[in-house]
């Protein structure tokens, strides 16, 4: 006869701190969708910097009748339509996450809000890129277009961070100054992109050699741009030498963050002194959206799953 059941043997299995966290095909798909939002903002820069904007003249055409360009068209039209063409695995990743993740929403609210939003932008960047086309690359919304680029990279950066820890309640884990001293940081890095947007626009790459640019002086700009650079390089390197002195959470991104702008001061003044090479610009472009996908992730790491049991350690 078999022995009666007990109470271990019946009472039912305590949910686990990991319970919500992503599968391994969610992760791969997140870490694409990151990649090609970085990535379009590489492509997009070397539309603008070489001059192909206008490449093709439609949209969501290509030319008139033809989706791809057609043999009347110039290799700008190849630029073009290879920047249009990444919009198209961009869009798959989103709505992959959005749907992988719609079934975890009941214990990651936040993974589906942030997977919700990227969607969301991403639609809404296609249809800002078809505007700029009908209104022949209007200055205004190619400069709203990289901004809300840029932010895509910083969101899909947070959905990275948060899918490798647990969903529980988060709770601060730095002295409240680091914590506010962080934010100020974070608010000296936007000035230093809006910034940076105005000081491209101002500049000779507007994106087709038809296009003309005027109001704003270009050089006046560039030493306005430099300014909060300035002050968030000094503002970060004070929170690194916190961070090390007391060990907290953020330091290895605070070490990240440090770097990448390190890199993009002396790249920024390169380019201001060797009369802006594309190639350059085009990196700085780049480098401007991880440095601030940096940043996102140290605002993150000011905090923590309220249970110990239930981090994991975003690596």
């Amino acid at each position: 006869m078999s022995s009666a059941p007990t109470a271990s043997t019946i009472a039912p299995r305590s949910s686990s701190p990991y319970s919500g966290l992503p599968s391994r095909f969610l992760r791969i798909v997140a870490w694409a969708s990151f990649v090609l939002n970085t990535f379009i903002i590489g492509t997009g820069g070397a539309v603008r910097l070489t001059g192909s904007g206008l490449g093709c003249p439609n949209w969501p055409l290509c030319a008139p009748g033809s989706l791809v360009p057609t043999e009347e068209l110039t290799y700008h039209s190849l630029i073009e339509f290879g920047n249009r063409t990444i919009s198209g695995p961009l869009l798959v990743s989103a709505i992959l996450v959005f749907v992988l993740t719609w079934r975890l929403r009941a214990t990651r609210r936040d993974l589906f809000a942030i997977s919700a939003v990227v969607l969301g932008l991403v639609v809404l960047q296609a249809l800002i890129g078809g505007v700029i086309v009908w209104l022949h690359l209007n200055a205004n919304l190619v400069g709203t277009h990289y901004v809300i680029s840029l932010a895509l990279v910083c969101i899909t950066a947070a959905y990275l961070t948060r899918m490798y820890e647990a969903g529980a309640p988060r709770e601060r884990v730095v002295p409240k100054g680091f914590a506010i001293l962080t934010h100020v940081t974070t608010l000296a890095m936007a000035f230093t992109v809006v910034f940076g947007v105005l000081t491209t626009a101002s500049g000779p790459h507007s994106g087709d050699s038809t296009i003309q640019r005027d109001g704003i002086d270009a050089v006046l700009m560039s030493h306005i741009h430099a300014w909060p650079g300035y002050i968030a390089f000094g503002l970060t390197l004070a929170l690194l030498v916190w961070a090390a002195a007391q060990r907290l959470r953020p330091l290895r991104w605070n070490i990240a963050l440090l770097a990448a702008l390190v890199v993009q001061i002396v790249i920024g003044i390169y380019q201001a002194r060797s009369g802006l090479p594309p190639f350059a610009v085009g990196v700085h472009m780049v480098l401007a959206a991880l440095t601030a996908a940096a940043m996102t992730v140290v605002v993150l790491r000011l905090k923590r799953p309220a249970s110990e049991a239930a981090v994991v350690e975003a690596r």
